[in-house]
């Protein structure tokens, strides 16, 4: 999760957060190259007095400066386009979650089981034991198996909201009446923090997302006992 003071992003927990930290890394670079060759331009013109006619006016010099933004653009393009499809694709989910937000909680749906569902809520301050992070906790985490492609149905029941977690790279609106999914793979066991990311009213600060991936054993062994307390 984040920590105070930090300026990059979180640790990837996911492919498709991988790819986007590399993306992320890609684009930033061509940016720096670019403000560094302006720069030196700039400074340059101000600070020479020396004039060359052929930079006046030149033909070469207007084709490059023309092909070469467009070559650019194509550079980041093309990644990006790739990391859009890869974000969109689902294949064979071992498992489905429905996420359901409401104000101002979660609640799961765990589909592929004939009675595994309970709602999330954030546990207020003065409940948290120590280690427990301020406004991230929540009573009941989601659990979902590592290394398995998870598929997650989004929708709302009430306003918009947006169920999004960082580490795994995904971000998707929560509409009322319409039904929306993504996938993830959880790459490592781990606890994933994560918020609505959708301005949903008074208590929108106070919905946190808590996904906790853990081995396939122990999610079977979790989804047991919850069975049998339902």
């Amino acid at each position: 999760m984040a920590h105070p003071s930090q300026l990059g992003f979180q640790d990837a927990a996911s492919p498709v957060m991988e790819e986007l930290l590399h993306f992320h890394d890609h684009a930033l670079m061509i940016v720096f190259l670019i403000s560094t060759f302006v720069l030196y331009i700039i400074v340059a013109m101000v600070t020479t007095n020396l004039t060359n006619k052929f930079i006046l006016d030149s033909q070469e010099i207007e084709i490059i400066w023309t092909l070469l933004p467009a070559v650019i653009l194509i550079l980041i393009a093309l990644p990006s386009l790739r990391i859009l499809y890869l974000m969109d694709e689902i294949n064979n989910p071992h498992l489905t979650i429905k996420a359901m937000g409401h104000q101002w909680y979660w609640s799961y749906e765990y589909t592929d089981y004939e009675d595994l569902g309970f709602d999330s809520y954030m546990i207020f301050t003065q409940d948290l034991t120590p280690g427990q992070f301020r406004l991230l906790e929540v009573d009941h985490r989601m659990v979902v198996p590592m290394e398995s492609p998870i598929r997650a149905l989004i929708s709302a029941e009430d306003v918009l909201h947006s169920w999004a977690v960082p580490s795994l790279g995904v971000k998707m609106d929560a509409v009322p009446g319409r039904l929306n999914q993504t996938a993830f793979i959880a790459s490592r066991p781990g606890i994933f923090y994560g918020q609505c990311s959708e301005i949903c009213g008074a208590n929108h600060s106070f919905m946190p997302i808590v996904v906790e991936a853990v081995p396939l054993v122990h999610f079977e062994n979790w989804s047991s006992l919850m069975l049998e307390d339902a």
